[in-house]
């Protein structure tokens, strides 16, 4: 296809010259470099669809070296090398080091032209299989971004306009936003769509552990360091990086993550040779960065590194036309392979005047609760959390139909059913009741629902 960009590689002139006027008559883009070194600086700055190269040149880099550096930069790359007859042994070392093809210095126009031609339809087919991949994953790995608003969809238009650069991303949002979905959906409409996409919450973990997880740590750094150990910026090379909750940090971390962003290399905990990283980073926070930063909580020289682009998520009470979609969107992940389950009119306006401070989360709660609670396929103020009827025009709606029980039989029947509905997996139950996994495991002691063994307490899980 004409146009595609190819980059030649000799010592000598009259050999650039001759590969030059040949393939740009092709209608190819030709490019060249008179050493090994100036090649791959011109890989570095840009992306060439053919590398064809001499295999043996002055210097220190040659054309294996050529070859090396090429497929670091971008293995998708083919490298043809040129080779005299005598030293085809080389040439072939260079095809098992990944080369495409090697051609004779002595070979005719015809064939060097059809060896290019081999090299870019294959380029071509390569390219297209990773788009159809990224497609495929943008698919799959972005379809719960569920929103039309106005509100929303300006987000997701930003997102779209800045995904495919490399510019650190800060995302501001309440808890419950859908950072880290807009994270992902970030990074699948990269180029680095088909590298990892590695997160971890710093908020999450104790902040000592933080460093070490980040950056990587030596053996014998810390007590419990028994072997060298990675870290995830590293482990997330050629992809993404999501720090989430950025604010938790310590102001020791935030230094490194400093020079991370500035020298895009990191020391692990404990080591003193710096390691490259290949990453792009996107950031999130549900804290206002800047008040942090004027009460010295947070690194100046650090926000204004992440805040390069910033893509704030509206809540959920600023986007409420997104409330009805968003409904039947959990209503029916909630009823696979159940029986499906619809709204009264009642219980759709309480969900549209609550104001729902927990976000879309709060509301996927909301919706699992009552799917949990109703019987008979059609949910109503009754089986919706309090204070969304006492946040709503539901207030005072509560009623339940339970006749001669005690609180203690209330609450016991509810633990039974929310337990029953998780397959007996505490900790998502504990999820679903607002409590702590340890409460939920008293309350189980003081019901005797470890021992029982009825039908629904039979699953209880351990």
């Amino acid at each position: 296809m004409a146009g595609e960009r190819i980059l030649i590689v000799d010592d000598e002139d009259s050999m650039l010259q001759y590969l030059s006027i040949l393939l740009t008559k092709e209608g190819y883009e030709v490019h060249i470099a008179r050493s090994g070194k100036e090649a791959l600086a011109k890989a570095e700055e840009s992306e060439y669809d053919v590398v064809v190269t001499d295999i043996k040149m002055p210097g220190e880099i040659d054309g294996l070296g050529v070859l090396a550096g090429v497929k670091k930069i971008d293995p998708s790359v083919p490298v043809v090398i040129r080779t005299a007859f005598a030293s085809q042994k080389t040439a072939i070392e260079a095809l098992n080091r990944g080369a495409y093809q090697y051609v004779e210095k002595s070979a005719k126009n015809d064939e060097v032209r059809l060896v290019i031609k081999n090299a870019l339809a294959m380029r071509r087919v390569q390219s297209e299989n990773v788009l159809l991949k990224r497609q495929i994953k943008k698919s799959d790995e972005t379809k719960e971004i569920i929103g039309h608003s106005e509100q929303f969809q300006r987000v997701l238009k930003l997102v779209e306009k800045v995904a495919d650069s490399d510019s650190t991303i800060l995302i501001a949002g309440e808890s419950g936003t859908g950072k880290e979905l807009v994270a992902k959906r970030l990074h699948y409409l990269s180029r680095r769509a088909d590298g990892p996409f590695v997160s971890i919450n710093c908020g999450a973990l104790p902040k000592d552990l933080l460093e070490s997880n980040l950056f990587g740590h030596v053996k014998g750094s810390f007590t419990g360091a028994v072997r060298d150990q990675e870290g995830l910026l590293a482990v997330a090379g050629g992809g993404s990086f999501f720090l989430d909750e950025v604010g938790e940090t310590l102001p020791a971390t935030q230094v490194k993550l400093l020079r991370a962003l500035q020298e895009r290399e990191i020391i692990p905990v404990g080591g003193t040779k710096p390691r490259k990283i290949d990453v792009r980073l996107i950031a999130a926070t549900n804290a206002d960065l800047e008040k942090a930063v004027s009460e010295n909580r947070f690194r100046a020289d650090l926000f204004y590194r992440l805040n390069v682009i910033q893509i704030r998520l509206p809540a959920l009470r600023e986007r409420k036309d997104d409330i009805p979609e968003l409904v039947e969107h959990f209503l029916t992940k909630f009823t696979v392979g159940k029986e499906p389950k619809t709204l009264s009119k009642e219980a759709r306006e309480a969900f549209m005047a609550y104001d729902w401070p927990g976000n879309v989360r709060e509301l996927e709660n909301g919706i699992e609760r009552a799917v949990i609670l109703d019987d008979d396929g059609v949910i109503t103020p009754e089986d919706l959390p309090e204070r969304v009827l006492q946040g709503g025009r539901g207030r005072g709606s509560l009623v339940i139909d339970t006749p001669g029980m005690t609180l203690d039989q209330l609450e016991r029947e509810y633990i039974l059913k929310v337990l029953h509905h998780t397959g007996g997996q505490k900790k998502r139950a504990s999820e679903i009741l607002g409590i702590n996994p340890s409460t939920l495991y008293r309350k189980l002691l003081a019901y005797g629902l470890l021992h029982e063994s009825t039908p629904a307490e039979a699953g209880v899980k351990e």
